[in-house]
């Protein structure tokens, strides 16, 4: 089977950024500013760009305004690093915070609609874990459009890509890396329409294609999100950096798992619990609901597992309220009129009058595939891949540690796709590598393998059996005997997963064949979280180990994992940068091993 399927054609161009949400155009955007003429192709997963999960963010994006007289870049470099739980790369922390405001310059000045006060200046809310003076007070600091800033982000970079000649190509996947040694030289893509696998030669290929939340049942990420970018880098040789660090927004719509955001409780809303009290207070007793989100999510968690949930009658899960009923109708029609439309729509609750349901849904991915504070995707700590660069939720530079702030996401998107721009314009003088002739044959073998499969076992039963167990297992709270569980059930699904099969052969427009290989993807994702999760004896932002509750000082590295056959992971690590503290100088103190208390 595998000598029948065949390269239709090959390509060449300058730059092929797989993945064309917020990171990738931003990255396409900034190189045809410097470089006019060149030959981009963007390649996304679904029917437009406009579908990319970054359309989702909605409550802002943090950056330090020169001119605000209260607020410092060194305070939101603070906060990140506390945020972080003390695991964010320090020279990547400086490099994005001081390049905020000149992205939030760029998007206005290509017309993003920001949303602005009486007086006409830019609004600012805050947000979880962002204050002023080291702790002292909550920082004003995020910019946004409405609650849909994302939107406002890929408006403007599609806009700007598609005016500059960026090439489009819809319904495409990445299925394969093309390397030279320690060199990428392009990859191997699949047209899901017409059914056809093409290489495409590229002086340098950018991996933007988000985040892997589809691992979870209840989720706020897309349906596209399948890891599919961290799983071809497996395949690869590459390493994956600290995918343990999974954050759950503690505020999804309870069901669906949407994204309620935090700009709720940036602008007054109260979690309550069953007895209506303001529980927040016990956890955070200065931040209180502005604490940082995995905090916040183990403190729901805490209450329903203490008793003190409501049980919600029509999906039998149990959640706490958040209460916006106080907030002036200012509120609700000007700066969250989307999410209060989502629980009017999704909840039939009108929260203007009602207390709305809330539960942590699995928001983002910490961790992925690691790169330097430019982009450049590493083999290992001491060596990059030539020509290969990540940005976005599929890349880690570690900007986010081991928790994310919120806000910073979206930042990320936008400065690590300049950066990694910066960095692929160095490289366009250099002449392409030919296709070699074996390019295609580990795709070839894999969709080979899928259309020969005997359909003895359901697809959508065994990501269901996936998707369950990492809920349940490998959630907000983990545990030795629950990790174990789950490694074990990915074992016994992937065995099932070569029992599945497909009831249509044709290689054109078949999703069943997508489907399948989404699961495969999903599959080891899934087990490389689950192994670096039971590796790390310790509680760290996101990883919380109920049996080994402390953060402990020889966790002090990110974890690297390697598994290029499914089930055989070798674990190294990379240290962790620490160059503030480690230059000394006023304030530096503060960006050592530090206490977490909000």
């Amino acid at each position: 089977m595998a000598k029948m399927l065949k390269l239709s054609s090959r390509i060449q161009c300058d730059v092929l950024i797989v993945g064309a949400g917020g990171a990738g155009l931003r990255c396409a955007a900034h190189i045809l500013e410097k470089r006019p003429g060149t030959n981009i192709i963007a390649v996304t997963k679904v029917s437009h760009p406009q579908k990319s999960h970054t359309s989702t963010a909605q409550g802002g994006l943090a950056a330090v305004d020169p001119r605000d007289v209260m607020d410092k870049p060194i305070y939101h470099m603070f906060d990140t690093w506390k945020g972080s739980d003390c695991m964010a790369d320090q020279d990547v922390v400086r490099k994005i915070v001081d390049a905020a405001w000149e992205e939030i310059v760029w998007l206005e000045n290509k017309g993003m609609h920001f949303t602005r006060d009486e007086e006409g200046r830019l609004s600012k809310r805050t947000f979880g874990g962002h204050t002023v003076r080291f702790g002292e007070a909550s920082a004003f600091r995020a910019v946004f459009e409405a609650d849909r800033t994302g939107k406002g982000i890929m408006d403007n970079t599609w806009g700007e890509a598609l005016k500059s000649g960026v090439t489009f190509l819809n319904q495409t996947i990445l299925t394969e890396l093309l390397l030279q040694g320690d060199r990428c030289i392009g990859a191997v893509l699949f047209m899901e329409k017409p059914g056809e696998f093409v290489a495409v030669s590229a002086k340098a290929t950018v991996l933007a294609t988000g985040g892997c939340g589809q691992v979870f049942r209840v989720t706020t990420n897309c349906r596209q999100n399948t890891g599919d970018a961290h799983a071809v880098a497996l395949q690869a040789d590459l390493p994956l950096m600290d995918m343990e660090a999974v954050q759950f927004h503690p505020t999804g719509i309870v069901g669906p798992g949407i994204l309620a955001s935090e700009t709720l409780r940036s602008v007054g809303g109260i979690l309550r619990n069953k007895n209506l009290e303001p529980f927040m207070e016990k956890y955070a007793p200065k931040m209180k609901e502005l604490a940082p989100r995995d905090l916040v999510a183990r403190a729901i968690e805490t209450e329903i597992r203490e008793g003190r949930g409501i049980l919600n009658p029509d999906h039998n899960i149990e959640h706490v309220w958040i209460d916006l009923r106080h907030l002036s109708d200012y509120i609700h029609d000007v700066q969250i009129p989307e999410v209060s439309g989502f629980f009017k729509q999704f909840m039939n609750l009108n929260p203007r009058e009602q207390l709305c349901p809330v539960r942590p849904s699995n928001h983002y991915q910490m961790g992925g595939i690691p790169t330097t504070a430019f982009g450049e995707v590493q083999k290992s700590p001491e060596t990059i891949v030539l020509g290969l660069f990540a940005a976005g939720e599929c890349g880690c530079a570690s900007f986010h540690g081991f928790n994310r702030l919120g806000t910073n996401s979206i930042l990320e998107l936008i400065t690590m796709g300049r950066f990694v721009g910066e960095r692929v314009i160095l490289q366009l003088d250099e002449a392409p590598a030919p296709i070699p002739t074996d390019a295609g044959d580990k795709s070839f073998s894999q969709f080979a393998a899928y259309l020969e499969l005997k359909e003895k076992e359901n697809v959508e039963q065994i990501r269901e059996e996936i998707r369950h167990v990492m809920t349940e297992n490998v959630g907000v709270f983990r545990t030795e005997d629950g990790l174990k569980k789950a490694i074990q059930t990915l074992a016994a699904s992937k065995e099932k997963l070569n029992e599945a099969g497909l009831r249509c052969r044709d290689m054109r427009m078949n999703q069943e064949l997508i489907q399948l290989w989404e699961l495969d993807n999903l599959l080891r994702v899934s087990l490389v979280i689950a192994q670096g999760a039971l590796r790390r004896r310790e509680s760290r932002g996101g990883h919380a180990r109920i049996d080994y509750p402390e953060r402990k000082n020889e966790f002090n590295d990110h974890t690297l994992a390697y598994m290029r056959d499914f089930g055989k992971i070798s674990f190294s690590h990379r240290s962790v940068n620490m160059s503030i503290f480690e230059a000394g100088g006023e304030n530096c103190e503060k960006f050592g091993m530090i206490e977490r208390k909000y």
